[in-house]
């Protein structure tokens, strides 16, 4: 087993290690637990009676990819402010846990159960495993007994938080209504083959009113035995069925045809699908006395994490920071004030790095383009978002409201609660129908072949006279060269036809009818002439409003909730006193960072030579002086370098 594949396997059985009876959102990251409290080391900062070494420090960096992307510069900067404040972090949830205990006996079960599960119980396989972490079997003892005890004095908050009252049950169920619904259902049929000509040609029959059953259980691959039915049949009726016995494409597709009918030809996993919805039962929501129970946990999950918050906030005020090693001290400045609370720029930091935005810039621009964007885009909306977070507790406590939990789901609880009563009018749906129309629309479809001749006049002989009899062997006797184009979608470039080609063959009424198809007009193209032979042709269908209504009136609802429920927290936060301290953060950063760069020596410009008089003859009578190598710089101190960064966590 590989280094990184073994250390993945060991972190997961940590991780439930960790988190087990906890409320995870307000644990220390597993990352941060890893990183080495337990190594001796030289004090770089000092958490009430926790103490953080360089060597834990520089091991969380080294073995973090993301922390380790860069050491210069403001994003260097920043994710060193990071990393500081997740052993800051670690640190007050050990201190804050000091009087729980933990028995030998609890560790070391602990311990056998993470070595049983990564297969390591030979004793030489498990150290050399934690020795590739830069670990010992007494220092990752010493982080389990450290995660017990976290555990334990979480478990003490969980326990003391109050229970859910009935108003509070009710606000949230009335609030969350998505978090209860019964899943749709449809009866269907459906029809799948491997070739995509065929599906097309299949679906060109049902159009025409030929009988699903009956070509489903001559063609399907699938469920052929009951005519396609999706569900078992029971006295001739197919029994309704829910999304997820679909393939997700063909799936979604099924369930937005809210009155029924049939999909077009979908292509999933390498076969192709043609549904026919029979009749559809939407999702609802189920009654709060069906779903009490599991509403009652959600409330008291929430109030366990707002009092897991709270104790973290009360360690942060009340534990004493103390920097010991100057080039790990680090400010952590108010990057807002809401109504007297700090919003602490490592908290701002935290937040940012874990998003996918910030992720993703890392992943495609140089470190020194990074910093810049993140400070201009970034940091003042994470900010913005930060302030909503504070603010939100104080609207609800004014406000009187039935909602609980941490700041961040009362934020969101805000927005819900704020439009609560938006509902979306059938003037809406038809003014949002009539936008979207090409949403709605399905390109015309048609199997074609082409033939390419050099005289018009021959292209225009043969389109006369074939009968729809053979057109590669007619046309060729006609003098044309004939291109196979195959099953083609209207203005899809990938079909290699001519746009004039494509209008001809798509137009309605534009094709002279022949046995078993059509024939375009001539079309000229440069120097050579075109007849396209059509056939399978499935004309473009727009769905109406009926069949679109309920998932266009969701998506409305869904758009009219966030810009009402935002536009009330924005008028409730007019009233809280916030200051925006961010940009003057930045820009001390800035200046300090800058102030830290090396400076490089600016050239002297070399003088004129005078050149009006003889060089005079050197003096060659002394020796040389000695060069002073006082100022030769010193050999660089690599005992910081970081090491190559370990992906696996």
């Amino acid at each position: 087993m590989n280094k990184k594949a073994w250390t993945s396997g060991l972190l997961i059985v940590l991780a439930l290690l960790l988190v087990a009876g906890m409320v995870v959102q307000y644990t220390p990251s597993l990352g941060t637990l890893l990183s080495g409290s337990a190594n001796k080391g030289t004090p770089a900062i000092k958490v009430g009676e926790q103490v953080i070494t360089t060597q834990d420090l520089q091991t969380l960096r080294q073995n973090n990819q993301l922390l380790n992307f860069t050491q210069t510069g403001i994003l260097g900067d920043d994710l060193k402010r990071v990393a500081v404040a997740a052993e800051i972090q670690k640190a007050l949830y050990l201190e804050g846990s000091k009087g729980q205990q933990v028995s030998r006996a609890e560790v070391n079960d602990k311990v056998n159960e993470t070595r049983e599960g990564a297969k390591l119980t030979d004793n030489k396989a498990w150290t050399d495993r934690l020795a590739q972490l830069g670990m010992t079997d007494a220092s990752f003892r010493q982080q389990v007994h450290d995660s017990l005890m976290i555990q334990k004095q979480q478990k003490v908050i969980t326990d003391a938080a109050p229970k859910a009252t009935a108003a509070e049950i009710q606000t949230f169920y009335d609030l969350n209504p998505d978090q209860f619904q019964s899943e749709a259902r449809i009866v269907g049929r459906q029809i799948v083959v491997a070739d995509k000509a065929k599906a097309d040609q299949l679906l060109a029959h049902l159009k025409g009113g030929a009988d699903f059953s009956t070509l489903a259980t001559q063609n399907s691959l699938e469920f052929k035995d009951r005519g396609g039915a999706l569900g078992p049949v029971t006295d001739g009726k197919p029994a309704p069925v829910t999304q997820a016995v679909l393939p997700a494409k063909v799936g979604a597709a099924a369930f937005a045809l809210n009155s029924g009918g049939l999909t077009d030809v979908i292509a999933d996993g390498g076969k192709f699908y043609i549904v026919k919805v029979e009749q559809l039962s939407p999702a609802t929501t189920k009654p709060l006395e069906s779903v009490k129970a599991q509403v009652s946990d959600l409330v008291n999950k929430a109030k366990q994490n707002a009092a897991l918050e709270s104790w973290y906030d009360g360690l942060q005020k009340t534990t004493k920071v103390e920097y010991v090693d100057p080039a790990w001290t680090v400010t952590d400045p108010a990057v807002a004030v809401v109504e007297g609370q700090k919003v602490p720029y490592s908290e701002l930091l935290q937040t940012l790095v874990s998003s996918q935005q910030f992720q993703g810039l890392l992943q495609q621009m140089p470190a020194e383009q990074v910093g810049p964007l993140i400070n201009q885009y970034l940091k003042p909306g994470a900010n913005q978002q930060l302030i909503a977070q504070y603010a939100a507790p104080i609207i609800v406590k004014a406000e009187k409201l039935n909602l609980v939990g941490p700041r961040s789901l009362l934020v969101q609880q805000l927005i819900s609660y704020g439009a609560k009563d938006v509902t979306v009018t059938d003037d809406e749906l038809i003014k949002a129908y009539q936008s979207n129309l090409p949403q709605f629309t399905s390109k015309a479809s048609a199997n074609v072949s082409e033939a390419v001749f050099n005289d018009k006049q021959q292209a225009l002989a043969f389109r006369q006279d074939f009968d729809g009899q053979n057109f590669v062997k007619a046309a060729s006797k006609a003098g044309g060269t004939v291109s196979e184009r195959g099953a083609v979608t209207e203005a899809d470039p990938a079909s290699k036809l001519s746009p004039a080609l494509s209008k001809a063959i798509f137009t309605p009424g534009s094709l002279r009818k022949v046995n078993g198809g059509g024939l375009s007009d001539v079309i000229e193209q440069g120097k050579h002439y075109s007849v396209a032979y059509v056939t399978n042709l499935v004309p473009a269908t727009i769905k109406s409003l009926a069949e679109v209504r309920d998932a266009l009136k969701e998506q409305l609802l869904t758009q009219k909730r966030s810009t009402v429920g935002t536009s009330y927290m924005q008028d409730k936060m007019k009233s809280i006193k916030v200051e925006d301290n961010l940009s003057k953060v930045l820009e001390k950063q800035q200046k300090a960072v800058a102030a830290a760069e090396p400076k490089k020596p600016t050239p002297a410009t070399p003088a004129t030579p005078d050149t009006s008089a003889t060089p005079a003859t050197p003096d060659t009578s002394t020796t040389p002086a000695t060069p002073d190598t006082s100022a030769t710089p010193a050999t660089p101190d690599t005992s910081a370098t970081p090491a190559t960064p370990d992906t696996s966590t």
